[in-house]
Order: C-alpha cells, then structure tokens, then sequence
C-alpha cells in the first residue's frame, strides 16, 4: 500500500526509547520530590506507619520553616543525616516548607516522650527524624 511504512529494527527502538522517556516523565509529574502526597495528618500517620512507627496524628504540629540557603554547622550535620537515608533538604534551600511533628505511641525499648517529626514540601516528604524530648536524649533517621 502506498504510504505504508515498515518497521526496521532502528524504528522499533526508538519507539521503545520514547516510549519510556514519556513513561518516566510522566512518573516524574505525578510523584512530586519524593513519590508520595501526605496531605492529610491519617496520611502522614500512615507513611510513619509504613517505616515502623505509630504516630499518633491528633498530636500533630505544625510550623513553616525555611530552609537556610547554605548549609553549614548543625544544619548540615541534620542534612548529612537526611542524606543517609535517601533525602538532600539542599535541594531546597532558601525555600519554605511545612514541619509536621507527632508523638509516637511505642518506641522500642520503652522509652517515653519520643517524636517523629516530617519535613514535607508542596505535600511530598523531603526529610524527617525520630528524636527524644528528654534532656541528653537521641537523634536518628525515619528509616
């Protein structure tokens, strides 16, 4: 037929290629920084819920908070934590984000008046930490 095109091998990989290109940046869109829209304290609580921890979401708090625009002392000390566990704050650096802190239920070992706190921007976690409220208490990452 007149018009009609074959499929050669180097036409069938690009298809593939673009194919992909466009699944990835459709991914990309719809999952903002880090995959996952917490939009809600019970979705928050939830994603707590999925690292191991019981956050109860009626103690929630929340403040803004912007990021410094360089990182440098404690903050960066926190930011080499985050990066630890798969997050960079550096990324947004000089811009507001929302902290949201919960007290947890059950911490191993017993130990009482631990918090969970998240770090979210645009609704996608960006960071976070499990810390004690007790004088000389501990500091460790979400996951």
């Amino acid at each position: 037929m007149k018009g009609e095109r074959k499929l050669t091998k180097g036409r069938a990989v690009f298809i593939i290629i673009a194919c992909a290109a466009l699944l990835a940046a459709i991914v990309l869109i719809c999952s903002g920084p880090s995959g996952s829209s917490l939009d809600t304290a019970e979705e928050r609580a939830e994603y707590l819920a999925s690292l191991g921890w019981k956050a109860d979401p009626e103690s929630e708090q929340h403040r803004a908070v912007v990021l410094p625009e360089e990182f440098s002392g404690s903050i960066a000390q926190y930011n080499a934590m985050q990066k630890q566990q798969g997050f960079d704050l550096e990324r947004y650096a000089g811009e507001e984000v929302d902290s949201w802190s919960y007290d947890l239920a059950e911490y191993p070992g017993g130990e009482e008046n631990v918090t969970a706190q998240l770090y979210t921007y645009k609704g996608a976690v960006i960071g976070g930490d499990i810390h004690s409220n007790a004088l000389g208490g501990f500091m460790h990452g979400l996951k």
